[in-house]
C-alpha cells in the first residue's frame, strides 16, 4: 500500500492537542526535524562551559601518536624522509633537486602529495629541531666523513 506523507513547518513547541488530532486521523509519527543556527566558525575543540576551548596543533613532522594514545613517539618513514632531506641540504643541493629526489625515490608527503621546494621549506624548521639528535646518532657520523673538509 502506497504510503502518504506530510510535513509541517512549526513556528513554536509542538503542542500535544497536535499529535492527537494526527493520531486519531490514522496518521503515525515517523521522525523528527531539528534545525538551529550554526555558529560562524567552528570551535577548535569541546570545552566544558566556562573553560577556554582546547588547543589544536598538527603533530610534528617525524613523529606519531604511540600506540597506547600517551605520547607522541618516532614515525620512521618521516624521519627516513628528513635524515634523507638533511644530508642533500648539508650536501648544499637546492630544494627543488632535494624534492625531486624524494619524489624520484617515491615518497610523499602527508597529504599523499608530491614534494615540492615550498614543502621543503616548510619542513626545514622541523629539521632545525631534530638536526642535534640526528646530528649525534653513528649513522651520521659516518655520513659526515664523506662531505668534504673545509680548511
Amino acid at each position: 500500500m502506497p504510503k502518504e506523507r506530510i510535513r509541517e513547518p512549526l513556528a513554536g513547541l509542538l503542542h500535544p492537542n497536535l499529535l492527537e488530532d494526527r493520531v486519531k486521523a490514522g496518521w503515525k509519527l515517523v521522525g523528527i526535524e531539528w534545525e538551529r543556527d550554526a555558529p560562524v566558525s567552528p570551535p577548535l575543540a569541546e570545552a566544558p562551559a566556562g573553560a577556554a576551548p582546547a588547543w589544536v596543533e598538527e603533530i610534528p613532522y617525524g613523529l606519531r601518536v604511540s600506540d597506547d594514545c600517551t605520547g607522541l613517539v618516532a614515525n620512521p618513514a618521516e624521519t627516513e624522509i628528513i635524515i634523507l632531506a638533511l644530508d642533500m641540504i648539508v650536501d648544499d643541493r637546492p630544494l627543488s633537486r632535494v624534492a625531486e629526489n624524494l619524489n624520484l625515490r617515491g615518497y610523499r608527503t602527508r597529504q599523499g602529495e608530491a614534494w615540492t621546494p615550498a614543502a621543503i621549506f616548510e619542513l626545514l624548521p622541523r629539521m632545525i629541531q631534530v638536526g642535534p639528535r640526528v646530528f649525534a646518532t653513528e649513522e651520521w657520523h659516518t655520513r659526515r666523513q664523506r662531505l668534504p673538509k673545509l680548511v
